[in-house]
């Protein structure tokens, strides 16, 4: 703790009744990756509010986020640096340790209940993935405030009318890929009500279909040479630099997805026998070999980029609270902020970007169908087969002859 901050502040700083709790904090914050340059300032936040509660004689056990906001609003128009996110995470930590009564559980609205009850249907039931359950869970809560607002739930009003004038008011605004996914959400909400009887007429059968037909598009895909142009000129010297680098190495040479990259976590990686395991989609877990170029950034990064923390993802943030990434956008910020820097324009930028353009490197180099799939974890050939429209030598000795065409 010495190391942390000067032991001669602290001692003046241990005032009022939160003087006992504040190696408790300090090592909380160490922990969560802060600098020990923000300690003084977040100590003397701390010291400010125990003084506050001493004058005013307040019961430490009945703290709650009503005190923490009289008293940030003690100087009307002052602002006090860091006082409102110090006072909020020593908020949480008393609670932890039992100190302060816990916070009480806010009622929850009928709207919540059901989304909470459906959400436990799609992972329990229908065991989707967690992204999946997300956008599901999303369209519904849209769909349930459009038609009733803030009102209570009354399902059984509901008609074809309805569900038709949601997607007609919806699905323009909406990627065809994202409206089609809308549809589809939607067909499983109004199954799952008829499910448990909220709604007697089969409501899924009036959802419209969006125009997307299956393999009707081509894969976005970044020209031949492009992926190690922006490997190359990608830093690799600074702790985030050698993170971001390992990231997109998975993703250029392994095709993994961004949400395998977040739920990568250090006992996945096999350095005896060079393997990796997968934590894909619908929880599925598959092994994949270690390739030497994506093993040494990893290594790298392991040994003298990753900050230290108890968290066991492999990725972390390097911004204090140190830990894992909270979500696969974070994944698609890399990805579009290696292409700004190389100067590599693209249509698409996100992280599956390079999942399509490892796809289609294969293929010119006449790697079969079967295996890119495996390679790609596809559960279904079809979804494999798409690739196939991008190997245009291939396909041109399918193509017939025109009709009065040249010989």
């Amino acid at each position: 703790m010495k190391t942390f901050i000067d032991p001669n502040l602290l001692q003046r700083l241990r005032v009022g009744p939160l003087a006992p709790y504040l190696d408790a904090y300090l090592k909380h914050i160490e922990q969560e990756g802060f600098l020990p340059s923000s300690a003084p300032m977040q100590m003397y936040a701390i010291a400010r509010f125990s003084k506050w509660l001493r004058d005013r004689q307040f019961d430490l056990y009945q703290v709650d986020e009503a005190a923490v906001n009289r008293f940030l609003k003690r100087d009307p128009g002052i602002v006090h640096s860091c006082e409102c996110a110090t006072l909020r995470r020593l908020l949480a930590m008393l609670r932890q340790l039992g100190v302060t009564v816990a916070k009480p559980s806010e009622p929850r609205t009928c709207h919540q209940r059901f989304l909470d009850d459906y959400r436990r249907y799609l992972l329990q039931e229908r065991g989707l993935a967690e992204v999946t359950l997300e956008y599901f869970v999303r369209f519904a809560e849209q769909f349930l405030f459009a038609r009733f607002g803030n009102r209570d739930l009354n399902l059984s009003e509901l008609c074809g009318k309805h569900v038709t004038d949601f997607v007609q008011s919806r699905a323009h605004q909406l990627s065809p890929g994202r409206a089609k996914l809308m549809v589809t959400a939607l067909r499983s909400l109004l199954r799952y009500m008829r499910h448990q009887g909220e709604i007697s007429m089969d409501l899924a059968r009036c959802v419209p279909p969006v125009a997307m037909w299956s393999l009707s598009t081509l894969p976005k895909f970044l020209p031949v040479g492009t992926v190690q142009q922006l490997l190359d000129h990608h830093e690799q010297e600074t702790p985030r630099g050698k993170r971001n680098y390992a990231v997109l190495l998975l993703l250029a040479r392994m095709g993994l997805r961004a949400c395998e990259i977040v739920a990568l976590e250090l006992d996945d990686i096999d350095w005896d026998n060079g393997r990796l395991t997968i934590h894909g989609k619908g929880g599925r877990l598959a092994q994949m070999p270690l390739l030497s170029d994506v093993g040494e950034a990893i290594a790298s990064y392991l040994r003298f980029g990753r900050p230290c923390c108890t968290c066991r993802r492999v990725f972390l943030r390097h911004r204090a609270p140190v830990r894992g990434f909270a979500d696969s956008t974070t994944v698609s910020s890399i990805v579009r902020r290696a292409l700004i820097d190389a100067g590599v324009d693209s249509a698409r930028k996100g992280a599956h970007l390079f999942r399509h353009t490892l796809a289609t490197e294969l293929l010119r180099q006449n790697v079969s169908l079967d295996e890119i799939g495996e390679l790609l974890r596809h559960q279904s050939p079809n979804t494999t087969a798409l690739y196939a429209k991008v190997d245009l030598t291939a396909l041109r000795t399918l193509a017939l002859p025109w009709p009065g065409g040249a010989r």
